[in-house]
């Protein structure tokens, strides 16, 4: 029998199918992936491409007399603009806020051909303290009010450059989706002076049934409302708020982490197009006791159709259960590209 469920952090019900269940194994992706070269001569995030995009913001390793592990740059052509101001406007029914913002890329590696899930732990470790060294240096300016850190992989996922990268954007406005989860999150630790997030880590942990993978630092799991098919989250195990209050430990641990449960996917689904993203605390938020920070990754296996758009719950047609049991079953600890292991 199919069953509604709610979404524990943000009180969204999710329809878990199981009269139309389909085992994980079977939501493989079936498209054909292309071959694809290790430098493109016209890609702007090839090596020697260097003058295709804006002036670097940030280079590793910092000198230029060596080649570049991972750069990051201006997005040529940026969503919102460092230029103008956020000036408000309010006539009657009417908000403005001008286009400020901060939109940057980061390209991940000089291989055009290479994908996060395959990389070495040390070489993603490298590009999340590059995220870190952005989060921390965009977050001192008093402006910004929020900032997202994103990939998207594969056409399905938005991806317009084929080029392995992955996006930061700051806003000088909270989206109102953001405030929601805040204030259900307020809301529970009002209500039970505890963090919602560490009880449910809590929970999850003593259960075992949906947890995909445990170290040191971090969880990785399937949620138990989740939204859409291996819709996984990784939570730091200690309470944080803020993604910028990860240690270094914690951070060789996080890339671990992502690698591996990237690996999981990769292999399992045959490289699904997929979107993550940090959901961590806005900056006037910064060290409350309420939220705790996140990565969410999204397969791309579904679509989001006319019941979705309609009622703003989305369909599962996989248990959340069957696919972590699925996904401890993959071999995520496996590094296959020796040539990427050799750079780092």
């Amino acid at each position: 029998m199919s069953e509604l469920r709610q979404n524990f952090a943000t009180k969204e019900w999710v329809v878990i199918a199981t009269e139309r269940a389909r085992r994980p194994e079977e939501m493989a992706s079936h498209h054909e992936r292309k071959a694809v070269a290790s430098f493109v001569a016209n890609c702007p995030f090839c090596p020697g491409n260097e003058k295709l995009t804006p002036p670097e913001v940030l280079r590793v390793p910092t000198s230029t007399d060596v080649p570049w592990h991972a750069r990051v740059v201006p997005n040529k052509f940026a969503a919102l603009s460092r230029e103008v101001q956020p000036t408000r406007t309010v006539h009657r029914s009417r908000r403005t806020v001008n286009g400020f913002g901060v939109h940057d890329v980061i390209v991940e590696t000089p291989d055009h051909s290479q994908v996060m899930a395959l990389m070495s732990d040390s070489y993603v470790t490298e590009i999340l303290r590059i995220y870190k060294t952005r989060y921390d240096e965009i977050s001192l300016d008093p402006r910004i009010a929020l900032i997202t850190i994103f990939k998207n992989h594969g056409p399905d996922a938005g991806t317009s450059l084929e080029h392995p990268h992955s996006q930061i954007i700051a806003t000088p406005v909270i989206s109102i989706q953001v405030r929601e989860r805040f204030q259900q999150a307020l809301r529970h630790f009002d209500d039970y002076g505890e963090c919602m997030f560490c009880q449910m880590l809590e929970e999850e942990l003593e259960e075992q049934t949906r947890i995909v993978a445990v170290s040191e630092h971090f969880v990785a799991l399937e949620m138990y409302a989740s939204p859409a098919p291996f819709c996984t989250h990784i939570y730091p195990r200690r309470h944080m708020a803020s993604f910028g209050d990860v240690s270094a430990a914690e951070m060789n641990d996080m890339a671990r982490m992502l690698r591996s449960t990237l690996a999981k996917l990769y292999h399992g689904l045959a490289d699904p197009d997929f979107n993550f993203t940090i959901r961590s605390a806005p900056a006037e938020s910064v060290g409350v006791k309420y939220f705790h920070w996140y990565l969410s990754i999204i397969p791309r296996l579904t679509r989001v159709a006319g019941f979705e758009l309609g009622s703003g719950m989305f369909i599962n047609t996989v248990l959340p259960e069957a696919a972590a049991e699925f996904l401890r079953k993959v071999d995520g600890d496996t590094v296959k590209n020796v040539a990427t292991a050799a750079k780092t």
